[in-house]
């Protein structure tokens, strides 16, 4: 059963103005939210106007995680490209890799194979896969809410941006 959100939580609501405790409380609140509403804030934190786009968190994120969650994160973003996940990496290493991959939804892409893409390219992959599909986002929000380590490297302004998101429960 989730806990109730401290209090801190309806002022970044109020306003979502990053403050010098802004980390602290971002560890606080995601150690009380359940999964699904951090993914929740996460997403919307993702969607924002206030954060870069959608790639370019992607591939902040995806360089600050480690190979096993870069391999998730990339197969989170081929399976919601489908076919065309062998055209969105374009000629370079994504490309061979995407190409290698095949059409099937069931392929896994192993840490082995995440390690040969750079974030940059993760975050274009990233940027084709939420015009795709659009749910990848919700997807990444309810990843990163299990490694909320990663997402503290995003820095205060889009923790408090998160944090404005989460929503209370009774």
């Amino acid at each position: 059963m989730e806990q109730q959100q401290p209090d801190f939580v309806s002022q970044y609501a109020a306003s979502p103005q990053p403050r010098p405790e802004t980390p602290a409380h971002f560890d606080q609140a995601s150690q009380s939210a359940s999964p699904e509403n951090l993914g929740a804030a996460l997403a919307s934190m993702f969607r924002s106007n206030a954060t870069p786009p959608f790639g370019e968190i992607v591939s902040s994120l995806f360089g600050s995680s480690n190979p096993q969650q870069r391999a998730e994160v990339l197969t989170h973003l081929t399976q919601a490209l489908g076919p065309a996940a062998a055209t969105a990496g374009g000629a370079g290493v994504l490309g061979q890799l995407l190409g290698a991959l095949g059409q099937g939804d069931s392929q896994r892409i192993t840490p082995e194979q995440a390690a040969q893409v750079s974030p940059s390219d993760a975050g274009t992959l990233a940027a084709h896969a939420e015009r795709q599909d659009p749910s990848v986002v919700d997807r990444l929000g309810s990843f990163y809410a299990r490694h909320p380590q990663v997402v503290k490297t995003l820095g205060a302004a889009a923790l408090a941006i998160a944090l404005g998101h989460l929503r209370r429960r009774h």
